[in-house]
This record gives structure tokens, C-alpha cells and sequence, in this order.
């Protein structure tokens, strides 16, 4: 069911935590969309006896109460609620595709708690400079993201609402369904993934209770991306871990290496014959490389 989490403006946000209770803790950012549930494969913990895991629903997703208008900064309020609410103090972050910007949100902005953060097929800010933030994008993410764009300068600001909401209804039906309407665009290398048991109960679970309630966390996910995120990445002084397949089309590499050249110090790591989808096995090497970081004096 999750643990009820109060913020400080009074919202309430859905979390979770599992694995070791003194471990070290980590906190896991879903995608977009998606939900807690779907931050990890089934058999992590087990896999990671060392690691405390963490996570919660981003407003609007699930039970979590929606904040319209809110920039990627909010995540590091909520995730600093979060671990409060777990008795948490210092924690590594790791964020996945719609999870990567909140993961350097909380980097960022809560330098004093987060030991490392690592990022998985993440985005840049929207006015990186010298970066065609569209440029390798499937056609899917252009258009969406052109709508949120038209959504926040007047020109559409009812057109992304409209289509998320139908997407979302059809999702409810069939979380299958997003999965399909992606199969065009996958890369040859995430086919293989999401047809993976293990990969796809988890994505279909995280789909289906991310729409259960609305669709106003996608909405406010994808109006987050677009809009300036309220933080810059090169004021990051945490350890940084910046991983990507070279073959993502959802999140083009070309984001993360515009990331890993602003960054100081920040690790990149490509992948060759991966695809977006390809971060759902990415999480042990980003919790080796959080142990590595720590050895070397990360959180000291």
C-alpha cells in the first residue's frame, strides 16, 4: 500500500521503502510515466543485501496528491520529505529516464544529503546551450514535447492535456497498450527488453497504477521537462554517474553528454548496442559504481 508521506506545503505523496533496514540508502526516481513500482526488477534487493531502497510517486501519479506548475526543483522537497519520513539523512539518488533531471534536482539542491547520484538515460534542461534539445528523438517524444512547448507559450494550452488524458484512459484499459504504440520506435537492441517477463510485469505494473487515478503526472512530468527546471547541474558538487545507450532514441545521448560536459567531475558511461529501455538492467552497475563512490570519500 505504501507509506503516506506529508510535505511541507500539505501534499501527500505515496512511498515506499524495502530491502535492508541498515543499509545504505538509496533513492530510486521512476520514469515517465511511472510510479514507484517500477524502480527496480523483482529481484534487486535480494541481489543488493548492502542497500536500504527508496521511493515515492511524483505528484500526480498514483495517490500522490498532483502539484500543477511544478518545476523539476520540487523533486528535491519531496525527496528530502521522503527520506524524513523514513528517518533517512544522507542518501545516493538514482533516477531513470523521466527520473534523471529529479535526480540532479536533488543533487543539486540538497548537497548536504545526497552522497551521489546517478542518472540513467536522462534528459538536459531545455536551454542547454549548444544542445538542439529535440535533435535523434522519436517521433513520439517530438510531438509530445512540442505540445507541452505549445502548451506553456499559448499556442495549444489545452492540446497535451487532451491527448495524455486519452492515452492515459486507453492505458487504464490496457497498460499493455503504451508499450505497443512505442513498438515503431524502439531500437532493434529494447525490443528484446520489453518482451523480458521480469522487465514488462514491471513496466505493465508501474503503467497501470501511475494512470490508475489521472493523468496529470505524465502532464506535469512532461510540462516539467520543457519549462526551466529551477536549478543549474553545474552547481553539483555530489558524484555523478551519467549512463546511456547509444542507441536511445526516448532520451538521445547527445542529452547526456551535453550533462557530462557541464557536470564537474561527472562519469559517463556509453553504452554501444543499447537502447532506452536498457537502463531496466542498469541499476546494479549504478549501485557498484554509488559503492566505488563512497569508498573514495563520497558523503565524507
Amino acid at each position: 500500500m505504501g507509506k503516506r508521506v506529508r510535505t511541507d506545503d500539505g501534499r501527500l505523496l505515496v512511498a515506499e521503502e524495502w530491502g535492508n533496514p541498515s543499509g545504505t540508502p538509496v533513492l530510486l526516481l521512476h520514469g515517465t510515466p511511472g510510479t514507484r513500482l517500477g524502480t527496480a526488477l523483482p529481484d534487486t534487493a535480494d541481489r543488493h543485501p548492502g542497500v536500504r531502497f527508496l521511493s515515492y510517486d511524483r505528484p500526480g501519479y498514483g495517490d500522490s496528491d498532483r502539484s500543477p506548475g511544478r518545476p523539476v526543483a520540487d523533486a528535491a522537497r519531496d525527496a528530502a520529505a521522503v527520506a524524513d519520513a523514513f528517518g533517512v539523512d544522507r542518501f545516493a539518488v538514482v533516477g531513470r529516464s523521466g527520473g534523471g533531471p529529479h535526480a540532479l534536482a536533488c543533487a543539486a539542491l540538497l548537497p548536504d544529503r545526497v552522497r551521489a547520484a546517478a542518472v540513467l538515460v536522462g534528459l538536459a534542461p531545455p536551454d542547454a546551450a549548444g544542445l538542439d534539445w529535440l535533435a535523434d528523438m522519436t517521433p513520439f517524444n517530438v510531438e509530445e514535447y512540442g505540445r507541452a512547448r505549445a502548451h506553456l507559450d499559448g499556442r495549444d494550452p489545452g492540446g497535451l492535456d487532451r491527448d495524455l488524458a486519452a492515452r492515459a484512459a486507453e492505458i487504464r484499459r490496457d497498460p499493455a497498450r503504451l508499450i505497443e504504440d512505442l513498438r515503431a520506435e524502439l531500437s532493434p537492441h529494447d525490443l528484446p527488453v520489453v518482451e523480458d517477463p521480469r522487465v514488462r510485469t514491471v513496466l505493465l505494473r508501474t503503467y497501470r497504477e501511475a494512470l490508475r487515478v489521472s493523468h496529470h503526472g505524465w502532464l506535469d512530468d512532461c510540462l516539467a521537462f520543457v519549462r526551466p527546471w529551477g536549478f543549474d547541474v553545474a552547481a553539483i558538487t555530489a558524484p555523478v554517474l551519467l549512463w546511456h545507450g547509444l542507441d536511445d532514441a526516448f532520451s538521445p545521448v547527445g542529452h547526456t553528454r551535453w550533462l557530462a560536459g557541464r557536470i564537474p567531475g561527472a562519469e559517463l558511461v556509453l553504452v554501444p548496442d543499447a537502447g532506452h529501455f536498457a537502463a531496466q538492467y542498469a541499476l546494479p552497475e549504478a549501485l557498484a559504481w554509488r559503492e566505488r563512490a563512497d569508498g573514495q570519500g563520497a558523503g565524507r
